[in-house]
């Protein structure tokens, strides 16, 4: 399925530095992996750039379509948009369940003002203007700066679907990012605060560019869940130190972190104590299920990182 659906760039060779740096990862390279530990099995993801080609679903779903079509052009040039939103994919399979698809629209490049309006738009077309509108003034009253990011839909008909949507938190303590998760409406604080203390150790701090998704569901007045994303290379000096801190709280929260490890030692180039940032990532939610954690995994692909697009947003 996968190599189905990878767009034209799987094709062609990987040279030295990218001819077309995404902004999935520092290098430039344009797919991750990631892993969800809650449950009896995991499940593996694959996320990737499309990088302006199109993506041939499998199937014939209507539903996913009529979807995305409700949103799509919200996120374009037609909708008076500066330039069309960059589109990110990811399949999601725990098995023996189905293959799940999901898209982002990426507004990482956009100034502030276009994603606020593309995001209020996306929420009315959906029927969740309300429970965006209560979300947002939440958000508003916690201090320090934040920048929406992302636009995510699941492409899926069930009726536990999620739209969700992502802020990056800039120079962010681990208080900051809680009251941010703590918007949701099923969030235990508790939890949340010893599992971000475990990542950070010592720290108080969230780290570079901490992560804060909140997600929407049908008949919900407000964002239902929160998942916090922190970046373990702007809190570990290795991976080793990661994958042990990850181990940590993969433990507590009730998962055997064996497959984990062996998942890390298997990913890495080099010895988790000479290799930095391939976990890049580590998510958790709190909102009921036990081990809700996600290890998201960059490789080091290019010889040398790729700049990352700035953002025109004047953050002070």
């Amino acid at each position: 399925m996968l190599r189905t659906l990878l767009p034209a760039w799987s094709h062609e060779r990987i040279g030295p530095v990218p001819a077309r740096p995404s902004y999935v990862a520092d290098d430039g390279f344009p797919a991750e992996m990631s892993v969800n530990w809650s449950g009896a099995r995991p499940e593996l993801r694959v996320l990737f750039d499309s990088l302006g080609h199109e993506v041939a679903w499998p199937g014939d779903s209507v539903f996913h379509s009529r979807r995305l079509d409700h949103v799509r052009e919200t996120f374009t040039p037609r909708a008076g948009r500066p330039s069309p939103a960059p589109l990110w994919h990811s399949i999601a399979w725990r098995p023996p369940s189905e293959v799940v698809h999901k898209t982002y629209f990426g507004l990482y490049s956009w100034p502030h003002a276009h994603r606020e309006a593309a995001v209020a738009e996306a929420m009315a077309r959906l029927g969740m203007a309300e429970a965006w509108d209560t979300t947002r003034r939440h958000v508003e009253t916690v201090e320090g700066d934040r920048e929406i990011e992302f636009f995510a839909v699941d492409l899926t008909d069930e009726a536990q679907a999620r739209v969700k949507i992502y802020y990056r938190n800039h120079g962010a303590g681990l208080a900051e990012v809680e009251r941010v998760a703590a918007v949701a409406r099923h969030h235990d604080s508790g939890r949340a605060q010893a599992a971000y203390r475990t990542l950070a150790g010592e720290s108080t701090d969230a780290g570079e560019a901490a992560l804060s998704c909140l997600a929407f569901r049908s008949g919900v007045d407000r964002a239902a869940e929160s998942t916090t994303y922190l970046r373990l290379p702007a809190l570990a000096p290795d991976d080793r130190e990661a994958v042990d801190r990850t181990a940590a709280l993969l433990h507590g929260e009730g998962v055997d972190p064996g497959r984990f490890r062996t998942l890390a030692a298997a990913l890495a180039p080099a010895p988790p104590s000479d290799s930095r940032g391939v976990l890049e990532l580590v998510s958790f939610r709190a909102a009921g299920r036990r081990g809700d954690v996600t290890t998201y995994f960059r490789f080091p692909v290019f010889d040398r990182p790729a700049p990352s697009p700035l953002s025109p947003v004047d953050l002070g």
